[in-house]
């Protein structure tokens, strides 16, 4: 969540020390806040639908974004860091995103998607996947997504709900709404 966090630590001159020195705090508390809430939600969501991972896909420029929290079944199944694959995700799903649209898919072998995404789903070991945005006032923030790797599984709309309702609540804290 890199532009989030970035610290200017060069002092404009029109701040005093004291000034500038509480919004670096505040920057740092607003950061710590965001990431407790998120690593929260997604282990909460990952025990409660017994899913093999919970991801927060993070955008830090225009559709290009990384994994930057995860809660897993199992250490092995880490994707941290994840940036995806460029070639898939485009303006296109954006705006289908954008526009509040998510994505439940029970068995991505079964389902009609692109190659290059059933193809970027497998590296990652996935057999079920469930997208769902995080929208802010600016736009699409990231995206919320939970994964089972070990047997397909059909998204029940109580399922989809828990997870929507996470999106809402991070989409609707302040550490991530108005950063």
């Amino acid at each position: 969540m890199e532009n989030q966090t970035d610290l200017d630590l060069n002092r404009p001159s029109s701040l005093s020390e004291q000034q500038w020195l509480q919004r670096v705090l505040s920057r740092i508390a607003s950061t710590l806040e965001r990431d407790d809430l998120v690593q929260r939600i997604t282990v909460q969501l990952r025990q409660s639908l017994q899913a093999d991972r919970v991801v927060l896909y993070y955008f830090y420029r225009q559709w290009k974004g990384q994994v930057v929290c995860e809660a897993l079944s199992a250490d092995e199944l880490s994707i941290l860091g994840s940036t995806g694959a460029d070639d898939c995700f485009n303006a296109e799903y954006a705006a289908l995103y954008e526009a509040g649209r998510y994505r439940a898919i029970a068995n991505i072998e079964q389902e009609a998607i692109h190659e290059c995404h059933r193809d970027f789903l497998r590296t990652m070991q996935v057999k079920a996947n469930l997208a769902v945005p995080i929208l802010v006032p600016k736009g699409l923030w990231g995206l919320l997504v939970a994964h089972y790797c070990q047997t397909s599984h059909a998204w029940s709309t109580a399922e989809i709900e828990q997870v929507r309702s996470g999106a809402e609540l991070l989409a609707s804290t302040s550490c991530i709404s108005e950063g």
